[in-house]
């Protein structure tokens, strides 16, 4: 019997037979802006906030939380860092300054996941401006959750913003002031920390919201301290010299991290951890 394939140049055989192999084991990827997610690996702020809900700490008692920023393609570090955080006692979460991926892909943050789920710990994250490139916005909606939000614990409340202006062509609109201001105003917890990725000392904040911004934070009397990433690199102080603490993360590939301990209005404490 003469063969159905004889018509078909090999050139063109071989491609749709590795597309339909391929395809059969779902391992086809179409785009690399393809951000489609398992269930398992959507909504992970919510996810992870229900987890955190599961260990309320009492007013009063100390907060501990690890804080680090800008995974990105660093995925041997994330892997050192979960096994280094595991081994720490009496920690409530971890807290992520931005940049999770490195060009905006979905499978990059569902790579940075694959590690991080294996914390004992809930991980909360905060978008950069590497997430938002390309499609990169959607695919943080999708895999994370709200570019915006906040979420009370051991009476503070933590406020997560984007900051990453560059991105939105400097339109004067990022960071959502009327949003901040808002979650400013809440008055019900003892403290307020707020986090971002972009510091608005940096140029790639929006010049025409760092004013607002800045302002807002200094009139706020139960803010205890603002935290960034971006930099890569540990720094802390108060650049506007107005009493309000900036403190900036350590970038995965520095192999370091921050336990930050809280409690009273608004003392605090820092200590380094090298993995």
């Amino acid at each position: 019997m003469r063969s159905i394939f004889r018509n078909f140049p090999l050139r063109t055989l071989l491609p749709a037979t590795a597309a339909l192999l391929l395809g059969g084991c779902e391992l086809l990827e179409f785009s690399p802006n393809d951000h489609r997610s398992s269930d398992e690996q959507q909504d992970l702020t919510a996810k992870n906030l229900a987890r955190l809900a599961q260990t309320p700490l009492p007013a009063g008692d100390t907060l501990r939380f690890v804080f680090t920023g800008d995974s990105q393609r660093f995925y041997d570090e994330a892997e050192d860092l979960v096994k280094s955080v595991n081994q720490q006692a009496g920690i409530q979460f971890m807290l992520i300054a931005g940049d999770i991926s490195d060009f905006g892909f979905g499978r990059e943050m569902r790579w940075v996941d694959d590690h991080l789920r294996k914390l004992k710990i809930p991980y909360l994250t905060v978008i950069g401006n590497h997430d938002s490139v390309g499609n990169g916005r959607k695919a943080y909606e999708k895999i994370f959750g709200p570019l915006n939000y906040s979420f009370i614990y051991a009476d503070t409340k933590f406020i997560l913003t984007d900051t990453n202006g560059r991105e939105y062509n400097f339109d004067g609109k990022i960071p959502n002031m009327p949003w901040v201001n808002q979650e400013l105003r809440d008055t019900s917890t003892r403290r307020h920390v707020i986090i971002s990725h972009i510091p608005p000392q940096d140029e790639d904040f929006d010049p025409a919201v760092r004013e607002a911004y800045v302002t807002a934070l200094r009139n706020d009397p139960r803010l205890a301290f603002e935290m960034n990433g971006h930099r890569h690199d540990f720094s802390i102080g108060e650049p506007f010299n107005d009493g309000v603490t900036y403190i900036n993360s350590y970038g995965f590939e520095k192999r370091q991290y921050l336990i930050v301990t809280v409690w009273g209005d608004k003392q605090f404490r820092l200590k380094k951890v090298t993995f």
